[in-house]
């Protein structure tokens, strides 16, 4: 095992494009960090530079004490699991998981032992003179995780592993890979554009948006804590709610003023982010995640943080809750780092006076489309941005975000 460090590492192609700019990021030995992020933010280039896939335009990547750059990738003592599971057709099981061994030419005794050893932790044993066809999707998956595992390399690095199976299969082939990695202890770096499998599976995350790292901790801290718009927006499912809202004083504390819509800062949120003080009477970006919005009808009384007031637009309900779509008299946010997150699933916002909101509900709302709504907002769940540059606001000494040196 090894940290494997990026130190100040760029990946620059002919044409002059950035895939990678300036990344250093310290991923400790043992760790499971993600990169995770949208299509094209350079996270797969980064991946494909510690493997020596990729050729290291500025800076260096070690793996221990060594730097990889100009290290054949053979050498690297390194184990990659694609998106594709690349296992050779006319090979049993077997076969597949032992051909590295055999490039490498160890003694057969060493190959059996290894493989038997990753067939057992795979549950792999009863399948291991099948043919690739005869196994599921997720059974291939563990083939090539074999591959790798018997290996015994430095590091594995993984490429969105997941992202050819069916949404069941993912869920378990997720618990799988998080149990199977913990109980092996090797650094991984794992790449995927997949936020739930990020805030599920790694020790760490590191958000990546157009080559550049944007925040890297734990994940409860990304949820809660999220250092610009950008990763508060991309990091939660549902995404996070924004809207422009106006800091007023009212009375000895603050309201947000958005349309219609009066918000009360409580005073420990005030107190909690005392940059907001410089906000006083301007414009400013307001977070709400949707499982911090419930139907005022069902709502207990001690956690009512204000309501907001709309014409329901949409319901989905999925038994354990119903996800609710309104419209509320509020602008929303519309900065470029919004523009991206929505382009990213493939919408486009427009100019407009509303703004869709999306709350999880309690399965025993009853609102249903067009109804008149009023929403309940739990106390101290606001999130602010400054909209100019997108950063959080909290207290008035900021600190990197992207440092990545694990605590």
């Amino acid at each position: 095992m090894a940290e494997v460090a990026f130190d100040q590492v760029s990946k620059v192609y002919a044409d002059g494009t950035r895939a990678v700019n300036r990344m250093s990021l310290d991923v400790a030995d043992g760790e499971f960090m993600v990169l995770v992020g949208p299509s094209g933010c350079g996270k797969t280039t980064a991946l494909r530079m510690v493997a020596g896939l990729e050729e290291i335009s500025e800076g260096v990547v070690r793996i221990g004490e060594r730097a990889v750059n100009h290290v054949p990738a053979k050498d690297r003592d390194i184990a990659m699991v694609f998106q594709s599971y690349a296992l050779y057709p006319h090979l049993t099981v077997y076969d597949n998981i032992a051909f590295g061994l055999r490039v490498r030419k160890l003694k057969k005794d060493e190959i059996d032992r290894r493989v038997q050893h990753a067939a057992s932790i795979l549950g792999l044993e009863e399948l291991l003179k099948r043919k690739p066809r005869a196994l599921s999707g997720g059974q291939r998956q563990r083939v090539a995780m074999g591959r790798a595992i018997v290996r015994e390399p430095a590091a594995f690095l993984m490429d969105e592993p997941l992202s050819n199976l069916d949404a069941k299969l993912r869920v378990a082939t997720r618990a799988e890979l998080s149990t199977l990695t913990d109980e092996l202890g090797v650094t991984t770096i794992y790449v995927t554009h997949d936020q739930v499998e990020a805030m599920t599976m790694g020790d760490r995350v590191a958000v990546m948006r157009k080559g550049e790292l944007q925040q890297v901790a734990p994940p409860q801290e990304l949820y809660d804590h999220p250092v610009n718009l950008f990763v508060g927006g991309f990091i939660g499912s549902p995404a996070m709610n924004m809207f422009e809202a106006t800091l007023e004083r009212s009375g000895d504390g603050y309201e947000l003023a958005a349309g219609s819509q009066r918000l009360a800062v409580d005073d420990e949120t005030a107190a909690a982010r005392p940059a907001l003080r410089a906000w006083e009477g301007r414009m400013l970006i307001v977070g709400i995640r949707p499982e911090n919005i419930q139907d005022a009808a069902l709502a207990d009384e001690a956690k009512d943080g204000g309501r907001l007031r709309g014409e329901v637009e949409l319901t989905e309900a999925l038994g354990s809750e119903l996800v609710v779509h309104f419209r509320i008299d509020a602008h929303p946010a519309l900065t470029e780092d919004v523009q991206e997150l929505v382009r990213d699933v493939g919408g486009e916002l427009e100019e407009t006076e509303h703004t869709t909101v999306v709350g999880r509900f309690d399965p025993h709302s009853r609102v249903s489309a067009g109804d008149t709504l009023e929403a309940v907002v739990a106390p101290g769940s606001f999130h602010f941005f400054d909209p100019e540059t997108g950063a959080g606001i909290y207290d008035d000494t900021p600190q990197d975000a992207t440092k990545g040196a694990p605590e």
